[in-house]
C-alpha cells in the first residue's frame, strides 16, 4: 500500500483472499502500577491491527527493563508481562515470544501480527464530503496520565483513564466492519485533530468538529486548568495550528484537549451520513458506550478543520 498516507500498520498481501497486518508499538510507563502498564501497552499495540480492519493472530513482547534496580525489581517486570498476557488473551491471541534488553528506563509493548481480507482493508483515507465522523473513546488520557505522574490525579480520574486505556478496540472494529465505514484510524499520540487531518488526505476535503459532542474523561478539564499538559500535546497543537480554525467561543484550553496526546485511544471512523446513527447505536449496544458522532467531513478548496463550540 505504500507509506504516503501514514496508515496505522503494514499490510502484506499473501493471496487474493489473505493479507498480513503487522504493527509494533512500545513506550515508557504511563501509570505507576506495573500490571496496568502492561495491559495498557498491549491494548495500545493491538489497536493498530483493529484500525486496519484486521483481526489479531499472535504477538511478540518487546521489553526494556533494568536488570538490577531497587526501584524496579524483577517482580514488577513479571506484573508488566502478566498485564500484557492477560490483555492478549482477552483479544483471543497468545504472546508467543519476544525480546528483552537491559535498560535503565522500563519500556514495554508488542509486535502484533493479524490477518485481513485484501478487499476489506481499512485505510485512514477514503472519506467523502458529507460523511460523519464518529469517535469511540473519550479524550484526556494524556492529561490525566501527566497528573498521575505528578501525584495530583484523584482516584476517580485515574480509574476512568485506566479503564479507557485498557479497553480493547475489538468490539468497535467488529461493529465498524458490520455497518461499513469509509475510513478509520485510531487516536493516539498525535491527538484527535492531527489524526483527523491525516484522514483528510491530500484531496479537497475539510472537516468540522463540534466541541460540545466530543466525549471527555471525567476530571480532565479540571486537570487541564491546573496545567497538567503533556509536552506532546503542546507539540501537536503547534503542528496542526496552520490547518485548524476554532470559532471565537473555543478556548485555547479546549484546543489543547483536542490535541491531547492519547495512549490507547479510540477508533475514529468516517461513515456515510445515512449510516452514522446506526453505527453509534450498534457501538453502544456492543458496550462501546462513549461512541459519539463528533463532526462531519466537508468539501473544501484546501485541507483544514473547523472547530465549533
Amino acid at each position: 500500500m505504500g507509506t504516503s498516507t501514514s496508515d496505522d500498520a503494514a499490510v502484506y498481501r499473501i493471496s487474493d483472499e489473505l493479507a498480513i497486518v503487522q504493527t509494533v508499538d512500545f513506550f515508557t510507563p504511563v501509570v505507576d502500577e506495573p500490571y496496568w502498564f502492561g495491559a495498557i501497552a498491549a491494548a495500545n499495540s493491538l489497536s493498530d491491527v483493529y484500525a486496519m480492519g484486521g483481526t489479531p493472530a499472535f504477538a511478540l513482547n518487546i521489553v526494556a527493563f533494568p536488570r538490577k534496580s531497587e526501584a524496579a525489581p524483577l517482580s514488577a517486570l513479571g506484573e508488566i508481562l502478566r498485564g500484557g498476557s492477560e490483555k492478549a488473551k482477552e483479544a483471543g491471541i497468545e504472546i508467543v515470544g519476544g525480546h528483552t534488553i537491559d535498560d535503565n528506563e522500563p519500556k514495554y509493548g508488542l509486535c502484533v501480527t493479524g490477518f485481513v481480507h485484501p478487499e476489506k482493508i481499512w485505510r485512514n483515507v477514503g472519506a467523502r464530503p458529507g460523511d460523519k465522523v464518529v469517535l469511540t473513546k473519550p479524550l484526556g488520557t494524556g492529561i490525566v496520565a501527566t497528573a498521575l505522574r505528578a501525584g495530583k490525579a484523584g482516584e476517580e480520574a485515574a480509574r476512568c483513564a485506566i479503564e479507557s486505556m485498557t479497553a480493547l478496540n475489538a468490539a468497535a472494529a467488529e461493529v465498524g466492519r458490520r455497518v461499513g465505514v469509509r475510513a478509520c484510524t485510531d487516536v493516539t499520540g498525535f491527538g484527535l485533530l492531527a489524526h483527523l487531518l491525516e484522514m483528510l488526505g491530500e484531496g479537497n476535503l475539510g472537516a468540522r468538529i463540534e466541541l460540545s459532542s466530543v466525549p471527555v474523561l471525567p476530571w480532565t478539564r479540571e486537570l487541564l486548568k491546573q496545567g497538567f499538559v503533556p509536552g506532546g500535546t503542546h507539540r501537536n497543537r503547534q503542528c496542526v495550528g496552520p490547518c485548524v480554525f476554532p470559532d471565537a467561543c473555543v478556548s485555547e484550553e479546549e484546543m489543547l484537549l483536542l490535541c491531547d496526546a492519547q495512549t490507547s485511544g479510540g477508533l475514529l471512523f468516517a461513515v456515510a451520513a445515512d449510516q452514522s446513527a446506526r453505527l453509534v447505536e450498534e457501538l453502544k449496544a456492543a458496550g462501546v458506550l462513549a461512541a459519539t458522532e463528533v463532526g462531519q467531513i466537508t468539501e473544501a478548496s484546501e485541507k483544514h478543520i473547523e472547530v465549533v463550540s
